[in-house]
């Protein structure tokens, strides 16, 4: 199949280029505008105990006052606010007020700060279009106009909330997707140089990569509008080094046989067509297995992870297409010439470090074994101390955004959890209006919880049957001392509503209990889904039932080192107070779906060495010789692409960087180098039962219809993968 692909592109591959070019045009110039929500609750479905008590607002309240933007006032020399002070303070809300901004319902004043050096104004808006690229424009307009009116007066003004804090999160994503655009391609540009040492070879796939990332963009776009889906802006930077990383990555394979196939004496046009048919099936599993497991999330029950799983699917089905079709027409246009000026690709060369390290697992697999194995082990225990935060929004920006600083002084200045409180919707059953004379005693009962500071009925609909009572905690909204906090108000809540009467929690500390239950959910259910598809491509790839068990399960150990070196480095040693929630669940789909892929390249290596004759430890020892340097070359490149994050400059996208690439140099250097091939060596012939995929004879390769004087003439030449020519 894979060969008949190669064929017809080879054949035509201007006409392949150009319809690659017309379908670019067509998908950018038509596609929608992506959609972006960075309100958290939009992340939850509606079964969850935050959005019920939302809903109740909605239908009980909705002329309830939050607050969408806090415009936070101090004088300029940091003193108590005077008399003065606190006139121009008002004014200042008032003419906000009049200026009707689009968005904006309500400007009312705030109450000041305990110590006198702090006051607000509270900006509501229309709740509908909370996080949605409407309100980020108002706030941008609100905070221009509030600092031109705090002009003449001994006030500095900054303005924070959910609604500045989407439009910070936004300029934020802008500087990091810039900076990670910027770091990739000269790891890549570099990297290329260095493995090749050709300029077109290093600029080729910059260049087609480009133009597939533009298809992508533009068919996520189409799939989030059709789904009714929800965009954030931190899966723009996770999509670029998705597709540059995985993109080169599959280049890399493709070339490498490309090379292979023109020093065994290919003329150039038939040595591409070998090259997608022997290396096709190989390219297509890969990527099948990180399909697979971002597709699983779509089980999630957060909305922030049910976008990112079909986006980054679609980016790597877009990748395997171009890598099967628009690099192969090419790079057949262009010739060996894409080699150009080296001529070391003409020669092979003995590989003699991989040669050693092929040795060594061949003489010592066991030894080999333990020893990468208690590498994974050691760092696994980390895993022990894994604590999660819930802020996102502080996690998606650096600290020095004016509206984290307001948060920041909003805590220090008044209670903690005052900027965010919770509330406590009681409301009658049966359609008859509450018993007012019960309020006092059930307030009191919800002040009386350890971790509240105070509670108090604030209002009460004109039916009388939902009254909303406001509980401000002692502590900041997404701390765990807030979440546990919020858990035994709901307790509370629950279990001393009057008769005829039910309680629900509102609240952002709600919603971050919402949230760290739904990605408990998510581990229970996507990791076995998603381990459980990737076990079935490895099945039908190696067409056994053994040796999927225990890649899956060295890909699993790495998983637990890679979030215990994390835990390690953060929290032990930057003295994080925890990890951003979301990293377990996208590291794990990264570190298992791409760890999979460099055990498929050297398990179908070993597989290959076995057809020979060889017995099953000289198989992994030859294996690790030809295989190593691609490897070791598509691991060093992706895992170099994945830390271009961590100049994103916040915490999310730096948690992130490092934990993926990380990982990924742990399955490449440790896994796919030493751990799996010796484990398959000690594990012999019973790895591939219950077929005999390793013999001479065996089972021919999905996709290959190479004749046996083929695979003969490959041969002698294998070993031309090496990391540098």
């Amino acid at each position: 199949m894979f060969r008949r692909v190669g064929s017809a592109v080879v054949r035509h591959p201007v006409w392949t280029i150009v319809a690659w070019l017309i379908a670019a045009v067509a998908i950018v110039a038509t596609a929608p505008s992506l959609p972006s929500n960075s309100d958290e609750s939009s992340f939850l479905p509606k079964s969850y105990e935050s959005i019920r008590a939302s809903d109740v607002q909605h239908k009980a309240f909705p002329g309830a006052f939050t607050p969408s933007a806090i415009a936070l006032y101090q004088r300029t020399d940091g003193g108590k606010l005077t008399a003065d002070d606190q006139r121009d303070a008002a004014r200042i809300t008032t003419e906000l007020g009049q200026k009707h901004i689009d968005q904006v319902q309500k400007v009312v004043p705030g109450p000041p700060s305990k110590d006198g050096r702090y006051t607000m104004t509270l900006v509501q808006m229309n709740r509908k279009t909370a996080g949605q690229p409407a309100q980020i424009d108002a706030a941008k307009v609100l905070r221009d106009d509030v600092k031109q009116l705090v002009k003449g007066t001994h006030l500095q003004v900054k303005l924070g909330g959910p609604a500045a804090q989407a439009l910070d999160q936004k300029d934020a994503s802008k500087r990091g997707d810039a900076l990670v655009g910027i770091g990739t391609f000269a790891i890549i540009l570099v990297s290329l140089l260095i493995i090749f040492r050709a300029p077109i070879l290093a600029v080729l796939p910059l260049i087609l990569i480009g133009l597939v990332s533009a298809v992508a963009n533009g068919l996520i776009a189409y799939a989030t509008k059709l789904f009714g889906l929800e965009a954030n802006s931190s899966i723009s930077s996770i999509l670029i080094v998705v597709l540059f990383g995985v993109g080169t990555d599959y280049f890399l394979f493709l070339m490498f046989r490309y090379r292979e196939r023109l020093r065994a004496g290919d003329e150039p046009k038939e040595a591409m067509v070998n090259a997608v048919g022997r290396v096709g099936e190989a390219i297509a599993s890969a990527a099948g297995a990180v399909v697979i497991a971002f597709l699983a999330l779509v089980l999630s029950t957060l909305g922030f992870l049910k976008q990112m799983g079909p986006a980054l699917a679609i980016a790597v089905a877009a990748t395997l297409v171009a890598a099967l079709t628009l690099i192969p027409a090419v790079v057949s246009l262009i010739g060996p010439k894409v080699f150009w000026p080296s001529k070391s690709w003409k020669h092979e060369t003995s590989n003699a470090r991989f040669a050693a390290l092929g040795r060594g697992v061949q003489r010592r697999p066991a030894l080999t074994a333990v020893a990468s194995g208690l590498v994974l082990i050691v760092l696994a225990l980390g895993a022990l101390g894994y604590k999660a935060t819930f802020d996102l929004a502080s996690g998606s920006m650096p600290k020095t955004k004016e509206s984290m600083v307001v948060q920041d002084d909003m805590q220090k200045a008044y209670s903690a959890g005052a900027a965010a409180p919770t509330d406590v919707y009681l409301s009658s059953t049966d359609g008859k209006p509450l018993d007012k004379a019960g309020f006092d005693a059930y307030a009191e009962k919800l002040a009386a919880v350890d971790g509240v500071t105070s509670a108090r009925m604030s209002q009460l609909n004109k039916e009388g049957t939902s009254a909303d009572f406001t509980v401000t905690l002692k502590y900041e909204a997404s701390t765990d001392q807030a979440i546990a906090a919020v858990q035994r108000v709901r307790d509370v809540a629950h279990s001393q509503a009057p008769d005829g009467s039910e309680a629900v929690v509102g609240g952002l500390s709600s919603i971050y209990k919402d949230i760290d239950s739904a990605v408990n959910h998510d581990y229970r259910t996507v990791f076995p889904v998603a381990a459980v598809l990737i076990m079935v491509i490895l099945g039908l790839l190696l067409r056994s039932v053994v040796a999927p068990w225990y890649l899956i399960a060295s890909v699993g150990l790495g998983f637990g080192a890679t979030l215990g070196a994390t835990v390690l480095i953060f929290q032990k040693g930057q003295g994080h107070s925890g990890l951003m929630f979301l990293l377990p669940v996208i590291m794990y789909l990264f570190v298992v779906a791409i760890g999979t892929d460099y055990n498929i390249l050297m398990i179908a290596r070993l597989r290959e060495e076995a057809r020979e004759g060889r017995d099953p430890r000289e198989a992994a020892g030859v294996a690790l010789r030809h295989a190593g340097p691609t490897v070791a070359a598509a691991g060093f490149i992706l895992a170099a692409t994945f830390a271009t994050m961590m100049l994103a400059g916040n915490a999310l996208l730096r948690e992130m960087g490092f934990a993926v690439s990380f990982g990924i140099a742990i399955a490449a250097f440790i896994m796919a180098m030493f751990f799996t091939p010796s484990l398959t060596a000690l594990i012999g012939h019973a790895a591939w039962w219950p077929g005999h995929a390793d013999r001479a004879g065996g089972v021919p390769e999905a996709g290959d219809s190479a004749s046996p004087s083929d695979e003969a003439e490959d041969r002698p030449v294998q070993d031309s993968s090496e990391l540098r020519s």
